[in-house]
C-alpha cells in the first residue's frame, strides 16, 4: 500500500501526498505509534548510521495528527539547517513550522474555524499544541470520545475518574489548572482544564 494511502487514514486525505513526499525527500522513518500519555509525537535526529525518525500517536483526530506531523517535520528541517546549535523550539523552529504549515493552509484542508485558530497560533507557536489552550480546544472539537468529558466542562464538586481508575472531586481553578481532591488517598492534584475524564456514575 502506498504511503499516501496509509497516511490518508490518519489525516485529511488531501494532505497525505505532501507528507508522503516529505518522508521520501528527507529519507525519514515515519512511524504511527500507539497512544503515549506524555507526548503526541516525537522527532529523533540521525545517529550513527540511523536516519531521521518521526513518530505520531495513532489516536489523534485527523487534524491534530496533521498538526503534530508538521510540528515534528519542522524539527527535522531545523536539525538539517542548524544541527543542535539552536533551541529545540526557538525562532528557527518557529519559522520552519510556519513555513511547513503554509501549503496545508493554502489548500484549506482544515475547517475554516480551526484554520483561523491555527493561523493565530502560528504567530508565535509554542513547544506543543497542547500547551496552547485555544488551539488544543479547537482541535479537540474533532475528537470522537463519547464516554469522556473535558474537566473544564464539569461543575464544581463533580466526581470523576481518570484512566488509572482513581476517583477525584473537582475543586476550584488556580490560574490555569483545577485543584482536585483524590478520593482514594485524600491528596490534592492539579489538572489541566482539558484533561479527559469520565464522570462517575454517582454524579456530583
Amino acid at each position: 500500500m502506498e504511503k499516501s494511502t496509509i497516511l490518508a487514514q490518519y489525516m485529511p486525505p488531501e494532505a497525505a501526498p505532501v507528507i508522503a513526499k516529505w518522508i521520501d525527500y528527507f529519507q525519514c522513518e515515519f512511524k504511527i505509534s500507539k497512544s503515549r500519555a506524555t507526548k503526541l509525537g516525537d522527532y529523533r535526529h540521525p545517529f550513527q548510521k540511523l536516519g531521521h525518525k518521526i513518530s505520531v500517536n495513532n489516536n489523534l483526530n485527523r487534524y491534530a495528527f496533521l498538526v503534530t506531523t508538521v510540528h515534528e517535520f519542522a524539527h527535522l528541517l531545523t536539525w538539517n539547517d542548524h544541527k543542535n546549535k539552536v533551541k529545540p523550539h526557538g525562532e528557527e523552529w518557529k519559522r520552519n513550522f510556519k513555513r511547513m504549515m503554509t501549503p496545508f493552509l493554502e489548500q484549506q484542508v482544515f475547517p475554516q474555524e480551526l484554520q483561523t485558530v491555527i493561523i493565530t497560533y502560528l504567530n508565535n507557536p509554542s513547544a506543543s499544541s497542547c500547551t496552547d489552550l485555544r488551539l488544543s480546544r479547537a482541535l479537540k472539537q474533532y475528537d470522537f470520545s463519547p464516554d469522556h468529558s473535558r474537566l473544564e466542562e464539569l461543575p464544581r464538586n463533580t466526581v470523576f475518574t481518570i484512566k488509572d481508575g482513581r476517583r477525584f472531586k473537582k475543586g476550584d481553578q488556580l490560574r490555569k489548572r483545577f485543584r482536585c481532591e483524590c478520593l482514594d488517598n485524600g491528596n490534592i492534584y492539579l489538572f489541566s482544564p482539558l484533561a479527559e475524564v469520565v464522570v462517575s456514575a454517582t454524579g456530583t
